[in-house]
């Protein structure tokens, strides 16, 4: 019955966090603190809680797949799919040579880099919808022109895609950890290549079955003019995948982005019914994913660390912004060079999921107690600062596209471009 208790205290610090314009996830984390073994130490079933936690993450992935388009990957797909990768590799080579200079093992140091490199979609989905900024100042923009909205979304769908594919990896690696003991490249090169395979195989079935039975099985379910049979429908697909993943040794987390992305395919009217079906039961179990996350934070290693934990949170924020800044600059025209520092800066911080591939690797003993304490308090303090960070970039690219406009005129008037 002590777990009860979560979702009250979750509610109240929620509340708190929303009152004073933090994210609601920082207040379901502070109910795990405060319920926890480093607080009021109210919480005694904490390994009920963790499987609840569990749920969440399922259904968090579920509606990260629902989120998912290729649509909105057409226009973009060169700088979403090429320069997330190259992001990705720039983040996980800088965390790997780092690891080497402090001594680090390359598997932690690759992991951490990796869990960094992902930014918070929520967040700059919460930016955007602001309409603040460039996007008001850019209203008679070239229509051919893409603008920084969709730059940062397919590159966030990208991100997205590279998450379901480091869970599956992760759980993977944990699973035939014995195949590996021997440390020997060739073992390692015949694992990935298993796991790849069995992950093109079930992106293959699920492609065949959304193209044939998706539309067919929610057809006959809205026949039924029921939400109860719609929800339990969904959750039965979501449920379904999850153990053919399983049994796979694929990831079962996949398993629930990969039946999130079947749905999202159609987008239509059935979709959007089964995203207000689906997503208050999401809401409901990531309060308990969370609140296990808190279980596990103490202030006391935050207090002595804090030195140690904003710095290395500056230099996380730094090198990501430069990276992105590096191959935007190599993927995108002249013309929208001024974008470049509004999608940076927007991907310039770390996101909740990391919060999942931590918890994970840590149940997974891949991991240690102290790298993901330092994985959580990074990517809290990140998120802190991220909204200084996107004021300060719409300012700065503001200057530029000022001063590029200018310089365009004075040609003009000068008669150097007719």
């Amino acid at each position: 019955m002590d777990i009860v208790m979560v979702l009250p205290v979750a509610f109240l610090c929620s509340w708190v966090c929303s009152a004073v314009g933090l994210p609601a996830m920082f207040g379901y984390i502070l109910s795990g603190i405060i319920l926890g073994p480093s607080g009021t130490n109210y919480l005694k079933s904490l390994v009920q809680l963790e499987t609840l936690g569990e749920f969440g993450v399922f259904f968090i992935l579920f509606a990260v797949g629902l989120d998912f388009s290729f649509e909105k990957l057409k226009k973009i797909w060169k700088v979403s799919v090429f320069g997330t990768m190259a992001m990705m590799l720039i983040m996980v080579l800088i965390g790997v040579s780092l690891g080497l200079v402090f001594d680090i093992s390359p598997k932690y140091s690759a992991f951490v880099a990796a869990c960094l490199a992902l930014s918070s979609t929520p967040l700059v989905i919460k930016f955007l919808d602001k309409g603040e900024g460039v996007s008001r100042h850019r209203e008679e923009k070239d229509p051919t022109e893409t603008d920084y909205g969709a730059l940062l979304l397919g590159i966030l769908i990208m991100q997205d895609v590279l998450l379901g594919m480091l869970i599956a990896l992760l759980s993977s690696f944990a699973t035939n950890s014995s195949a590996t003991e021997d440390g020997t490249t060739l073992a390692y090169i015949v694992l990935l290549a298993k796991i790849l395979g069995s992950m093109v195989g079930v992106l293959v079935m699920c492609v065949i079955a959304s193209r044939f039975l998706i539309s067919i099985f929610f057809l006959h379910i809205s026949k039924l003019h029921s939400k109860e049979m719609m929800t339990i429908g969904s959750v039965a697909l979501i449920f379904s995948l999850l153990k053919i993943t399983d049994v796979l040794h694929v990831s079962m987390e996949l398993g629930c982005f990969v039946a999130g992305a079947m749905i999202g395919a159609h987008r239509n009217e059935l979709v959007s019914d089964v995203e207000k079906l689906v997503h208050p039961i999401r809401d409901f179990f990531a309060v308990f994913f969370f609140a296990s996350v808190g279980l596990h934070v103490f202030p006391s290693f935050v207090a002595y660390e804090l030195t140690v934990i904003v710095w290395l949170t500056f230099a996380v924020i730094i090198i990501k912004f430069l990276a992105s800044v590096l191959v935007l600059s190599c993927f995108l025209p002249k013309r929208m060079s001024p974008m470049k520092w509004i999608v940076s800066a927007g991907l310039a911080q770390v996101s909740e999921f990391s919060f999942v591939l931590g918890s994970r690797a840590r149940r997974l003993h891949l991991i240690n107690r102290e790298v993901y304490l330092l994985i959580l308090s990074i990517t809290s303090l990140s998120l802190l600062f991220a909204p200084v960070l996107w004021r300060l970039s719409q300012w700065q690219a503001r200057r530029l596209l000022d001063r590029y406009r200018f310089s365009l005129c004075s040609l003009v008037f000068t008669g150097k471009i007719a």
